[in-house]
C-alpha cells in the first residue's frame, strides 16, 4: 500500500501516480513499441506483449501508449498502431504492477463520454494503474477524415476536459457542445482512487493560467536543459500561486543507448550515449524538478531486449 504521509508525495490520486510521480525524485518509463524501427512509419509489433512484461519485471515504472487514429506520413509515426484503449486494456490483464499511460488521447477527436468509460474502465481493471494523458491534438490531417475542425479544438479540448470531470462524481451534470446531463443518469464504473489523473500535454491550446489551475501534471516536450528548467520553474510557480499543491513534470526522450565511450550524440528528440551519461543527463533533468521520463526506443540501434536489460543495470538502480 502506498504511504500518502510521507511529505514528497504529491496529491494522493491513484496507484500509478502516486507511485510514478514524487516530489524531487526522477523515474523511469518506456514508450510503445518497444522496438527500433528508424526507417519506417510502421513497427512490426512483434514481441509487445513479452517485451513489455520483462520491462515490469526489470523495474521500469511505466509503460506509455500514444493515440495516433490514423497514419499520417508527414507525422512520420503510426506509434503502437493498435488503438490505444483496446491495447491497455489487454496490457490491464497482462501485468500487475508497472504504470499503464496513454500519452495523449487527443480529446477533440473523441466524445468525451466515451473517453472517461474507457479510461474509467481500465483505471479499474487495472486496479489504478491508469495514467491519462490528454492533448488537444498536431495532426491537422486527422480532423477532415473525422468531419471536425482543427481550428477550434482548443475550446473543445476544454469543454471535453470539463465533461470527464463531472462523470467522476454521482448524477453528474453537464450542458455545452458535446451534449445535456442533467443528473437523471450516470456514467459507470468511477476511477479506481480519487479521480482520474489526467495530465496536459504542451500548450494544448491553453492558457498557462488554465494548465496550471486544471492539469494533475504537465507532459512537456524535450529541450535543452535551461529552457526546460525555467519553463519548469515559471508553472510551478504560477501552479502555487493558485492555491495548489505543486503538480508532476514528465517529458519523453527518444535514446540509441551505446556501450563504448563515445561523446553523446544530438537524434532526434533525444540522444544517443552510454549509459553512464544518460545517467548524468536524467540527474541533470531531476535536477531540475522534472518527475518522469518515457523513453523512446525507436532510434535505438542495439537489440532491444539487451537494451532493456542493460538500462536496468546500469541506469534504473540510479532512480530508485
Amino acid at each position: 500500500m502506498l504511504d500518502t504521509t510521507q511529505p514528497n508525495t504529491f496529491p494522493v490520486i491513484n496507484r500509478a501516480y502516486n507511485s510514478v510521480f514524487q516530489k524531487g525524485r526522477l523515474s523511469i518509463g518506456l514508450v510503445a513499441p518497444l522496438e527500433a524501427y528508424p526507417n519506417s512509419a510502421v513497427p512490426t509489433m512483434q514481441d509487445q506483449v513479452e517485451r513489455i512484461k520483462l520491462a515490469e519485471q526489470l523495474g521500469f515504472a511505466a509503460i506509455w501508449l500514444r493515440d495516433v487514429p490514423f497514419n499520417v506520413p508527414s507525422f512520420g509515426d503510426a506509434g503502437q498502431i493498435f488503438d490505444p484503449w483496446v491495447y491497455l486494456g489487454h496490457l490491464a490483464g497482462q501485468t500487475q504492477q508497472v504504470a499503464l499511460g496513454l500519452a495523449s488521447a487527443v480529446l477533440p477527436l473523441r466524445h468525451p463520454a466515451h473517453v472517461a468509460k474507457a479510461a474509467t474502465s481500465i483505471d479499474v481493471l487495472s486496479n489504478g494503474r491508469l495514467l491519462l494523458g490528454i492533448a488537444s491534438g498536431d495532426r491537422p490531417d486527422e480532423y477532415p477524415a473525422l468531419s471536425m475542425s482543427f481550428e477550434d479544438r482548443g475550446e473543445r479540448f476544454r469543454e471535453a476536459y470539463g465533461y470527464i470531470r463531472n462523470m467522476a462524481g454521482a448524477a453528474p451534470v453537464h450542458q455545452g457542445g458535446y451534449g445535456k446531463l442533467d443528473g437523471s443518469v450516470d456514467l459507470l464504473p468511477k476511477p479506481y482512487g480519487a479521480r482520474l489523473p489526467m495530465l496536459i500535454t504542451g500548450g494544448s491550446q491553453q492558457s498557462p493560467d488554465w494548465i496550471a489551475q486544471n492539469g494533475d501534471g504537465w507532459m512537456l516536450y524535450p529541450r535543452d536543459t535551461p529552457t526546460q528548467a525555467k519553463i519548469i520553474s515559471d508553472w510551478r510557480a504560477r501552479t502555487l500561486y493558485t492555491g495548489r499543491d505543486e503538480q508532476p513534470v514528465m517529458q519523453p526522450l527518444y535514446v540509441d543507448l551505446v556501450e563504448n565511450r563515445q561523446a553523446p550524440q544530438a537524434i532526434h528528440l533525444g540522444l544517443r550515449l552510454n549509459a553512464r551519461d544518460l545517467v548524468s543527463y536524467l540527474k541533470a533533468l531531476e535536477g531540475i524538478g522534472l518527475n518522469h521520463v518515457a523513453l523512446n526506443l525507436r532510434f535505438n540501434q542495439a537489440d532491444t531486449e539487451r537494451t532493456l536489460k542493460h538500462l536496468a543495470e546500469h541506469v534504473l538502480p540510479e532512480f530508485t
